[in-house]
């Protein structure tokens, strides 16, 4: 089936355009349509708008996509493309996720201009993020350090860290990697020091529900093991109702037909953690992610619940 034009919604950043781009490149090629057939359409979203206060205060998730979200319900666009962690875990009525794309590195990049990576920066010395879930996790093993807020794009954030407001930042590989920009990263940061955000490196693609022409064609895109992974990841955020005031992380994985979850939560100053795994057949993933979330509900210390989802 092939639809003689299809319409892409996305934000207007450098990381979103490329996502957006390469999912046109991946919908001509499997279709093989005519160029011009698949066309990408710039939505402003809450999230680029303000950018004076800290995304916790604006709002919880779907900052990024609440505009894009609109566009489709409208018919204005067909499909909106997302870093999926950026998506809240129940999405509006009317719209679903049609697939999701090979995920990319999902690990952290540490990125200094002067030091080698985490262990390496002075005592009390000063880094950036704009996440509550890196912030968290960099004060769980350097308390030591100051962090301040580093709101902006990819590029904004290196620009701040070039002007000297911090000694060291965090980006996702993934995104460096979608931009040209792996030689920016100074270290990976090991998943045992930062488990990534719940579907960090995957790009979500989202549909309106009953659309089957457009549905056909996003199926093609689809990375079965990547949206088994995903949805073990999204399944333990929405069971622990986790939003950007919550400093939750998950990644899935599946290896020799088994799927292994590791699941985080940790109060914002970072001196509670509660870790938690799970592995079973891949196709349980939602099991998977409900049980561990299980876990952490049942057995973790309340005061750590009670901070974390204030």
């Amino acid at each position: 089936m092939q639809a003689t034009r299809i319409r892409i919604g996305t934000r207007g950043s450098p990381l979103a355009l490329a996502q957006a781009h390469e999912v046109q490149a991946r919908l001509t090629a499997a279709h093989g349509l005519p160029e011009g057939a698949v066309t990408i359409h710039v939505i402003k979203t809450t999230g680029d708008r303000v950018l004076d206060r800290p995304l916790s205060e604006v709002g919880g998730k779907g900052l990024f996509t609440k505009e894009i979200e609109e566009a489709l319900l409208s018919n204005e666009v067909d499909v909106g493309v997302h870093s999926m962690k950026d998506m809240q875990t129940v999405l509006p009525d009317g719209l679903i996720i049609g697939g999701v794309l090979p995920r990319e590195d999902p690990r952290d990049a540490f990125i200094s201009l002067r030091h080698a990576d985490l262990s390496a920066l002075p005592v009390n010395a000063i880094v950036g993020t704009s996440s509550l879930r890196r912030k968290a996790q960099v004060l769980n093993v350097r308390p030591d350090l100051r962090v301040v807020e580093f709101r902006g794009n990819v590029q904004t954030r290196l620009r701040k860290l070039e002007e000297g407001k911090a000694e060291a930042t965090f980006l996702a590989v993934a995104g460096l990697k979608r931009l040209g920009m792996e030689d920016r990263i100074t270290a990976p940061v090991s998943m045992d020091v930062m488990l990534p955000a719940v579907a960090q490196a995957a790009i979500g693609l989202e549909v309106r529900e009953g659309d089957e022409a457009t549905a056909a064609l996003i199926a093609a895109l689809n990375d079965p093991m990547t949206a088994l992974a995903v949805t073990a990841e999204r399944t333990f955020l929405a069971r622990l109702e986790g939003s950007c005031r919550t400093p939750i992380a998950g990644h899935a994985v599946i290896a020799d037909g088994t799927m292994v979850f590791r699941g985080q939560i940790l109060t914002p100053d970072g001196q509670q953690v509660y870790d938690v795994s799970r592995t079973g057949a891949p196709e349980e993933a939602s099991k998977l992610g409900l049980a561990a979330a299980d876990e952490i509900l049942a057995e973790a210390d309340p005061a750590l619940l009670i901070r974390s989802s204030a």
